[in-house]
């Protein structure tokens, strides 16, 4: 390329095209099930007043309608004690009506998430965060696992761009919610993978020998450019809200013509990882039959 061309206009990877085939596979699936009388049910849990999360549970419930999906809201409020939020969810793993149980995060200020989430039967755990299911995922036994849906979104949008086995990863955050299990599902995957975080002293040069990029920090437009090589594919899973609008966690403006491909936000990791839930809760009632 001379000084006089412009750079190669970044692919961008959408989630919403791959999304529209996942629910046509569960709109089958939620209908075989409820002929063979065992009609798919989920359970929403809420412990936080946050207007985006009543908002988000309220979509997934449209959604699962929309799917022949029968979707239950609990709305415990952000006054819920920690032992009535156990209680609430443990009730839910034990109701034989009941396949798959969604717990809203984050919740209110004062409730311990990972307590929350180890209360969920692993078996309907369809978000895939319980400590058993991150465990099979981590002994190389993820086909036994319920597994994080943006985690899988991650590794869809990216095999649209080829296999992960021999491809160098970068995996920036290493949270419970992605970074953890999809540090796995990517070692699975036979992918070499570095994982950077808040304690890495020089992200630019961990990541320049990497073919992916993955973002999950939860922090808006913080990776862009400056820090990637030319050529990487970028997968972005962040989903933050600044002015009242959408963002990532990449700084999608300046990583334009650097970057050789990246989903976008909106568009991208969120609508694919919001049609996997419902997949994730047909796995988990076929298991239980």
């Amino acid at each position: 390329m001379t000084s006089d061309e412009a750079p190669p206009a970044t692919v961008k990877l959408r989630g919403d095209v791959l999304a529209k085939a996942v629910k046509l596979v569960v709109t089958e699936a939620a209908a075989e099930l409820a002929a063979a009388g065992a009609p798919p049910r989920m359970a929403v849990v809420l412990a936080t007043e946050d207007p985006a999360s009543v908002a988000y549970a309220e979509s997934k419930k449209k959604t699962a309608a929309a799917l022949g999906i029968a979707a239950d809201i609990h709305n415990l409020g952000a006054a819920v004690s920690q032992a009535a939020l156990l209680e609430a969810l443990k009730a839910l793993s034990a109701d034989a009506t009941v396949h798959g149980i969604l717990l809203e995060l984050p919740l209110a200020h004062g409730l311990n998430a990972d307590a929350a989430l180890d209360a969920i039967a692993p078996h309907k755990d369809i978000d895939g965060l319980t400590v058993y299911n991150l465990g099979l995922i981590s002994c190389g036994r993820e086909d036994q696992a319920l597994t994080s849906a943006t985690a899988q979104a991650c590794i869809m949008l990216a095999e649209t761009q080829g296999p992960l086995s021999g491809k160098r990863v970068a995996l920036i955050g290493r949270g419970r919610t992605v970074g953890r299990p999809l540090t796995g599902m990517l070692i699975n995957r036979h992918a070499t993978v570095t994982v950077c975080h808040t304690r890495t002293p020089d992200l630019r040069a961990a990541i320049a020998d990497c073919d992916i990029v993955m973002v999950a920090i939860g922090k808006a437009r913080q990776i862009g450019g400056a820090q990637l090589r030319p050529g990487q594919i970028v997968i972005d899973a962040g989903i933050n809200y600044v002015d009242g609008k959408l963002a990532g966690d990449v700084d999608a403006a300046s990583a334009e013509g650097i970057a050789a491909a990246l989903t976008p936000v909106p568009g991208g990791v969120g609508p694919l990882t919001s049609a996997l839930i419902f997949q994730n809760l047909i796995r988990a009632a076929r298991m239980t039959r």
